[in-house]
């Protein structure tokens, strides 16, 4: 064999091995390592050794430098954010509004976070009391009364690895003498148990590993708001259907149409906003088309149509639905439609 084949293979068979290193660690754990928020873990050593070589007359000589060792530092950052929609609807008095929020830490090291939660803000119109902070152990996102953790600062400070979040329940509690519409902030704080302060501030020998804990951009610390809102009204929905048959009469047989109707009561006080009635059709049943009808309390029978258009009915071929509006306390909406058995 050559010896320009010797070096071919040998190029080769280097690249090989030099994929195979590189790919590695997707080879032995399946999928890639997780790519920490704040970069390198906080405790590595990164190191490295410089070389320098010479020519003597006995040929090239090469010297090594020291050892530069550079312990990564632990930077503390995290974020809240909360988990709601929009506006939590409550009402006077009431007890266990649930307000969700997600606390991550966004650091290079494990970090223990205090939490603090805050219903007493200036400007909104009025103050929940505070009954509980609530850490989700089961990790459904879902407050599950005594099954969740209630959280006691100091005992059980959720320890979040890099990247990890835990979601927090703020329990409160609705106090009485509230209007229609009134709005109320709650926030939670979470702040690294290591120490806050100005990004850059350090905690000597407090990080991951033994190196410095140094404040990242956030503070280590951060906060996020949710609303609760009060919605003094209330609805109830009742349905009911009546039966015509292809003889007159009002036997459910193959052919008969029923005519569904749907009454959307409000009460208590202020205006029930953006009130939409929707309604499946039932497997067995063919909706008969244009039959949608929309009626207010004091007011004509509206037929509506199918598309969804300027009027408020629309049918998408499983369901029917009707936008009714903003309806005030005391009043009502009747939605009608028919249906004939297959």
């Amino acid at each position: 064999m050559n010896n320009a084949k010797i070096l071919r293979l040998w190029a080769n068979s280097t690249t090989l091995r030099a994929a195979c290193i590189a790919a590695s660690p997707f080879l032995l754990v399946g999928f890639a390592a997780p790519a920490y928020a704040a970069g390198t873990l906080a405790g590595t050593d990164i190191q490295n050794t410089a070389s320098a070589t010479y020519d003597t007359v006995g040929g090239p000589v090469t010297i090594d430098s020291n050892t530069v060792v550079i312990k990564v530092d632990e930077l503390l950052d995290v974020t809240v954010v909360s988990n709601d929609p929009g506006d939590i609807t409550t009402s006077p008095a009431k007890t266990g509004n649930v307000q969700t929020f997600r606390v991550t830490n966004t650091g290079n090291g494990s970090e223990a976070f205090v939490l603090t939660a805050n219903t007493a803000h200036a400007g909104d119109d009025f103050d929940p009391t505070l009954q509980q902070i609530i850490l989700d152990t089961n990790g459904n996102g879902v407050y599950d009364a005594g099954v969740d953790a209630v959280y006691i600062a100091g005992s059980n400070n959720p320890l979040l690895a890099p990247d990890q979040s835990q979601i927090v329940f703020i329990i409160t509690t609705t106090p009485t003498g509230v209007s229609n519409g009134n709005r109320a902030q709650v926030s939670l704080t979470a702040a690294a148990v290591t120490g806050t302060g100005t990004p850059g501030t350090t905690f000597a020998g407090q990080g991951q590993g033994g190196s410095d804990a140094v404040v990242g951009s956030t503070g280590a610390d951060s906060v996020a708001s949710s609303f609760l809102a009060i919605q003094a009204t209330s609805l109830a929905l009742v349905k009911s259907a009546t039966i015509i048959d292809p003889f007159g009469g009002q036997r459910p047989v193959p052919g008969a149409v029923i005519t569904y109707r749907l009454v959307a009561s409000v009460s208590g006080a202020g205006t029930l906003s953006n009130l939409v009635i929707t309604d499946p059709i039932p497997v067995g049943v063919s909706y008969q088309t244009g039959s949608i009808t929309l009626q207010a309390s004091t007011g004509p029978s509206l037929a509506l149509t199918d598309v969804t258009d300027a009027d408020p009915g629309s049918f998408n071929g499983t369901r029917i639905a009707v936008s009714a509006g903003n309806v005030p306390a005391g009043e009502t909406r009747t939605v009608t439609f028919r249906a004939v058995i297959q």
